[in-house]
């Protein structure tokens, strides 16, 4: 199915879209301050200053001149040596595959050849405190950008990405992605790597160079290579914390990672960006020249092409089926879970029917919105408990090839006997509901609030105490008007009762600012 492409540009905001047949396959954001060069954006290189080093959680905090100090694992810190790399023995098959049904169902990203390369072989015993020091100056790329109150995660292991091609200059490796499933091609794309790379240098064929000549190939890592140069021998005359690197800029990284040859039109709304595109696709995708145009609808792109109600969906908590079935779709700190439910839909024939196309249903728009929103670490999918073992089958390889249209590497492991799916999905940027939405200043972010007799039950107690300290003929009450409203109902009672108990007069208030939550009590 053909792809497009939007790129909406709203004054410091910029917004891509890839649809598939009205389905969001990728959408990415960046506001104001987040495309300026302070800002640890994925792919950064920075010569940070380490701060700390913590032997208790073998890690460290490096500052990178952001706002918070950059967290470095050890596993991300240690470089082995060329004479260590060659000289480490490889791990077995068996092993591989022990690690990965223990794992699960990986689903990989373009990068998992180097992330299973390093950590098969090269996780050392060392002690991050061995090689690490605090006031050591390091380069270190972002690997994770800043989530929620947490600040970016940063790697030694910098890798350098082109339009065809991941240039590493610390790891010798030849991988390729493990997105192309071709072995022939795969061989091919491998013998022409190991032509091209230097020794002691790293090279990946990313998904797009399936079919890419040794030409193109070799021109895309010999551009990384000057890069590289430039970065390295630059970071020697610089103070830390200092960028040295700056990845590029949103409509570049839209266009080399997110874009791919079977995209048949790319629609901007914006002259400059216009020509932005128009020069990328001169230089690196020669292939869909002309397909770029520029919009002047007066209706907003994205609400011309249904995009903007797509992603008005994703940040509501529920998502409703076509069937009439629905989604509950909460994240929380620690993990995001989903619940299926059948909601309106019926069925026509028996309950197990119903629920196994009510589930299979579910699992192409739980893959949906799990892209869309971003969504990332542990996933919890309860679906609706299907007692036959073929159904569940069904359903989760279902979700394993709907899965397959990420760009993020997944792991899921097969349904429990309590009907839930445990997953993980690898995310290196911010969700979209932290992206677009903040904590809700009513409730705090816990979602509720006490309901109005709960608030009256503590008011009257609170009042109680108030009264027998007081000597004065009157207490003055200030609440929310819903409060006061319940205070003075007919079948509540309760100011008559405590008047009548205390031989007080009770004076009350309607505050219309105040929380539902709220009130005062004041004795004359």
């Amino acid at each position: 199915m053909a792809k497009q492409l939007f790129i909406n540009q709203t004054l410091g905001e910029s917004r891509a879209a890839l649809v598939e047949g009205g389905e969001i396959l990728d959408f990415l954001m960046v506001r104001g301050e987040e495309d300026f060069a302070g800002h640890p954006s994925v792919g950064n290189i920075y010569k940070g200053k380490v701060l700390r080093v913590l032997p208790g959680m073998q890690s460290a905090f490096v500052d990178i001149g952001y706002e918070k100090a950059a967290f470095l694992y050890v596993d991300d810190a240690y470089i082995p040596t060329l004479e260590e790399q060659r000289h480490i023995a490889e791990r077995t098959q068996k092993e591989l595959e022990a690690r990965r049904e223990k794992m699960g169902e990986v689903i990989p990203d373009e990068l998992s050849t180097l992330s299973d390369h390093v950590n098969m072989r090269y996780r050392p015993d060392t002690a991050i405190e061995s090689f690490l020091k605090e006031g050591d100056e390091i380069l270190v790329q972002v690997a994770k950008e800043p989530i929620s109150t947490k600040g970016p995660r940063v790697t030694r292991h910098i890798t350098l990405a082109g339009r065809y091609v991941v240039f590493m200059p610390f790891i010798e490796h030849t991988g390729v992605s493990r997105r192309i499933e071709n072995d022939g091609e795969r061989d091919r794309l491998r013998e022409i790597l190991d032509s091209i790379r230097q020794d002691g240098k790293g090279i990946i064929a990313r998904t797009v160079a399936e079919g890419q000549s040794y030409k193109t190939l070799k021109a895309d890592y010999n551009m990384l290579n000057r890069i590289w140069k430039d970065v390295d021998s630059s970071s020697g005359g610089i103070k830390a914390p200092n960028l040295c690197y700056k990845d590029l800029n949103f409509v570049q990284k839209v266009l080399r990672d997110i874009t791919d040859e079977d995209v048949e039109e790319i629609v901007v709304d914006n002259k400059d960006n216009l020509k932005e595109v128009e020069k990328f696709i001169e230089k690196f995708l020669p292939n869909i020249k002309g397909k770029a145009k520029l919009y002047n609808g007066d209706i907003p792109l994205f609400e011309k092409h249904g995009l903007d109600m797509e992603i008005e969906r994703g940040l509501s908590n529920k998502v409703f089926l076509r069937s009439g079935g629905s989604l509950n779709v909460d994240q929380t700190e620690a993990l995001v879970s989903v619940d299926v439910n059948t909601g309106k839909f019926v069925g026509r024939k028996t309950l197990e029917e119903t629920i196994l196309r009510t589930n299979l249903e579910a699992v192409k728009e739980i893959a949906y919105q799990l892209r869309l929103r971003n969504c990332g670490g542990i996933i919890i999918i309860d679906f609706i408990d299907m007692e036959k073992e073929d159904h569940r089958d069904q359903v989760y390889n279902t979700l394993l090839e709907a899965l397959k249209k990420d760009r993020s590497k997944t792991n899921v492991l097969p349904i429990s006997g309590l009907g839930l799916v445990e997953m993980t999905r690898k995310r290196t940027r911010d969700t979209l509901t932290r992206l677009m939405c903040t904590g809700c200043p009513y409730c705090e972010g816990t979602g509720v609030v006490k309901s109005t007799i709960t608030v009256c039950y503590e008011l009257v107690r609170e009042l109680m105490k108030v009264i027998k300290k007081s000597e004065g003929p009157k207490v003055f009450i200030y609440a929310h008007p819903e409060v006061t409203a319940r205070l003075c109902s007919e079948d509540a009672e309760m100011v008559e009762t405590l008047e009548e108990t205390f031989g007080k007069q009770l004076v009350i208030r309607s505050e219309n600012n105040y929380h539902i939550e709220q009130y005062e009590i004041f004795p004359q």
